[in-house]
């Protein structure tokens, strides 16, 4: 497992700002009695993606849809619904009937974009309260990388062309104060170096302009770099985990380079609205866990360079807490952006 859990503790994070409701997700599992009292599932099943397909939270829900859709024996539907940096699909999940019919995939910028709106002076789509945690799914330290027609073939070599041409060189997020954009200025800050943030409705498209050339970086899960970096079209610089990556063994970790404070994770998790009953939420976990025990979703994961990192609620909901603590203050200390 690449996540580094010394520093985690229990704690509020959201101090003026709403929290996840983690005391509810400890519930204990209901019993099968319990289970067959509620008529669940009722139909199809809808999968929010908050981002465009072909990024880190698309590549989470489609292995795990397929298997809850055999488990459950219901149809689960992956829904796409981008826009705001994951906060329009976030907010859409949020807002759903809390009967078990509306799942979410999301990533880790689920808590800060709340906290980001209120930077912009704008009200949040949604609140983080709205949502419940179910499970973990994946959690990967992102990787620094450039088109294999760069110029630079390590950090050292990047921070000093940007020093050159501050401001100048084009990197990609998956929207304002996202999972990439809030990597990218936790190394800039660092490096003491100033690029010029283009911002896209998810990692996916993004991922198409680094790969043609019209942005010059971009910081991403291994599970959406490995094949492109595996055919030669990308070059990885680092990785902002606190250990290497398997299968990146010779990428050295930023904290190896000297950028002691520069450490972040891409998760993906599963999340229902905050009010879906508990014999719902208690057959969802179970549902979950066998999932992730599946082989079939194991070696879709394990193929894309990206291993599980399978959490069930109580433990996902407070890593969930600590990991957002840090993330806000890195959003805090970014400050109001523009939406380019």
């Amino acid at each position: 497992m690449p996540i580094d859990r010394r520093t985690y503790t229990r704690r509020s994070v959201l101090r003026g700002a709403a929290s996840l409701p983690l005391a509810s997700a400890a519930g204990v599992l209901s019993t099968p009695a319990v289970f067959a009292q509620e008529a669940w599932p009722k139909g199809n099943i809808t999968m929010i993606v908050p981002f465009p397909p072909g990024g880190q939270a698309d590549l989470a829900a489609r292995p795990v849809a397929d298997a809850l859709q055999r488990i459950l024996k219901a149809t689960v539907v992956v829904e796409n619904r981008s826009g705001a940096g994951g906060a329009v699909g976030n907010a859409a999940a949020a807002k759903a009937a809390p009967d078990g019919q509306t799942l979410l995939m999301t990533l880790s910028s689920l808590a800060v974009l709340p906290v980001a709106a209120r930077l912009a002076e704008r009200p949040p789509l949604y609140e983080t309260n709205q949502l419940r945690p179910i499970a973990r799914v994946l959690a990967d330290p992102t990787l620094l990388a450039v088109p294999a027609s760069a110029p630079w073939k390590s950090v050292k070599d990047l921070v000093e062309d940007v020093k050159k041409r501050p401001g100048t060189i084009p990197y990609g997020t998956s929207g304002p104060y996202g999972t990439l954009h809030v990597a990218m200025e936790m190394f800039s800050a660092a490096a003491g170096i100033k690029m010029n943030a283009v911002h896209y409705r998810g990692a996916g498209p993004a991922l198409n302009d680094l790969l043609a050339g019209q942005i010059q970086a971009m910081a991403s899960a291994p599970g959406t770099l490995k094949q492109h970096v595996d055919a030669g079209k990308l070059r990885v610089l680092a990785n902002w985990g606190a250990k290497r990556v398997p299968g990146f063994t010779d990428l050295p970790t930023f904290m190896e380079l000297g950028y002691k404070d520069v450490e972040f994770y891409i998760w993906a998790g599963l999340f229902v609205p905050s009010a879906t009953p508990e014999p719902v939420v208690a057959r969802l976990r179970e549902a979950m866990r066998e999932a992730m025990a599946s082989k079939d979703v194991v070696a879709v994961f394990e193929k894309a360079g990206s291993p599980p990192a399978y959490q069930d609620a109580p433990a996902f909901a407070a890593f969930v807490e600590a990991d957002s603590a840090r993330l806000i203050a890195a959003v805090q200390k970014i400050g109001k952006v523009a939406d380019k």
